[in-house]
């Protein structure tokens, strides 16, 4: 086996810019209790005030009077884990989210699906970015070798057992993933990389620090490690909490667009498709706003997903100010991609019919749309019906020429030089419900080069035509 780790070196820092207005200003994560706040991480515009992780609030204020400050959640960061692991399961069935900022993917059955690992870990990278997430990535024989190189070398890549033993050597104790204290001890007694402990007698180790140490060096090495795969659930639940009441729908827009674009990453991840999802906008002291956005079709693609979540959310009455966004999808089922010709000749900027058709229905309302289905009825004007979408053709179509064009009611035809191309054809129909009918139809073409739909009383042949429909 072959695992790639992502190491995510500032996952709970990413997880509030990603979804921060204003990304770029000094920000900060806050822990610690009330009488000690203490700075948990901070972005790159904070660290270039002088702000640092570990420092004092007090002191952090005394450097910079005014920078955003949120509180560090370790739920939060561990669903953001948790999503990612979810991403990574699109690429492999064995995903491994036990790390605490970090997840494995086994990659060597994905390699002949995705290219050689230079093109692999390419698409991840891209992903990655795309999502918002800094990271390091590297490949080992064995999961926990995997996150200690990705926390050594971003882009480390050791395939083969024999040269996994000389990179895990050379790293140093304190980079090897030990307890704290642990490596601190090791340290004091001189032993400073892993191929020192490798080399140490093990009953000595084994007294001096327990058995776990020992574990952890024979797993580095590729001793059996039990972990338990990561599975993706059965429902996308994602909640954003807003720095401030937003009270009008077009400040939502760049969360929701986030949100969105989450949605359509979890279900590609597990190669599914959302119909249905609800927003919910929270409100201090009024009950959640609860916007619904329904599809004729599984679909996943976040642009579209967005575009009908804001098109609802413009029509949305917001009752009072909005404190924080919620998007919930509990019936997620398989992903079927629309069919596409393999030369296919749609000009560029045309849009499919499927996001034409959603966008419609979202602006226009459930029931602005309808499809057409033939109906069992020899008349013209009782043949079809109108069918809720998406719409199937059950039936085939009448053997005898039928226009594209049905007029409302017929009309008397008129015009010069009209010839008749086709006809008689009977209809004598609808004696059952009173709306009984005997016609003969013709097909005619007029001088202005016309081909219309016309019909007179059946048996009398010098009665004027009635025009009731033209060909295209």
């Amino acid at each position: 086996m072959l695992w790639a780790c992502i190491h995510l070196p500032t996952l709970a820092l990413d997880g509030v810019l990603r979804r921060h207005p204003r990304p770029e200003a000094p920000l900060a994560l806050v822990g610690g209790p009330a009488q000690r706040r203490v700075l948990v991480a901070v972005n790159a515009a904070a660290a270039r005030a002088g702000l640092h992780r570990g420092q004092a609030l007090a002191a952090a204020h005394a450097l910079l009077a005014d920078f955003a400050t949120v509180e560090h959640d370790p739920a939060e960061t561990a669903r953001w884990r948790d999503f990612l692991a979810a991403w990574a399961y699109r690429y492999s069935s064995q995903v491994l989210a036990g790390f605490d900022d970090a997840i494995a993917l086994e990659v060597r059955a994905s390699l002949r699906l995705f290219g050689p690992w230079p093109v692999f870990e390419r698409r991840l990278r891209a992903d990655l970015r795309e999502l918002g997430f800094a990271h390091r990535i590297a490949v080992a024989p064995n999961p926990r070798a995997a996150r200690v190189l990705a926390g050594v070398q971003d882009g480390l890549a050791i395939v083969h057992e024999a040269r996994l033993q000389v990179a895990l050597s050379r790293i140093p104790v304190a980079r090897a993933g030990l307890e704290p204290k642990q490596a601190e001890a090791l340290h004091a007694m001189g032993l400073r990389r892993l191929g020192q402990l490798f080399a140490a007698p093990r009953d000595a180790l084994g007294k001096r620090f327990g058995t776990g140490l020992l574990q952890h060096l024979d797993r580095l090495r590729g001793a059996p490690d039990p972990h338990v795969a990561y599975a993706p659930p059965d429902r996308f639940d994602l909640r954003i909490e807003l720095g401030h009441e937003v009270e009008s729908s077009q400040a939502l827009l760049f969360p929701l667009r986030r949100m969105t674009a989450d949605l359509g990453a979890y279900l590609a991840g597990r190669d599914g498709g959302v119909q249905r999802f609800t927003v919910l906008l929270e409100h201090e002291g009024h009950p959640d706003t609860e916007v619904a956005v329904g599809l004729l079709a599984a679909e996943r693609d976040p642009a579209l997903l967005f575009e009908l979540a804001r098109s609802r959310l413009e029509q949305a009455a917001i009752p009072a100010p909005v404190r924080g966004l919620r998007l919930l999808a509990t019936q997620l089922p398989p992903f079927v991609p629309a069919g596409r010709e393999l030369f296919d000749e749609r000009p560029a900027q045309a849009m499919p019919w499927e996001l034409l058709r959603e966008r419609l229905r979202a602006r226009l309302g459930e029931d602005a749309l309808h499809g057409l289905a033939m109906h069992d009825d020899h008349r013209p004007e009782q043949a079809w019906r109108r069918v809720p979408l998406p719409a199937a053709a059950t039936q085939p179509l009448p053997g005898a020429p039928r226009p594209t064009w049905l007029l409302p009611r017929p009309l008397p035809l008129r015009g010069h030089g009209l010839r008749v191309q086709a006809g008689p054809e009977r209809v004598e129909s609808g004696w059952w419900d009173g709306g009984d009918v005997r016609r003969d139809y013709y097909v005619v073409d007029t001088g202005e080069g016309q081909r219309a739909w016309a019909f007179r009383p059946a048996g009398a042949g010098d009665a004027p035509l009635m025009l009731h429909g033209w060909f295209a």
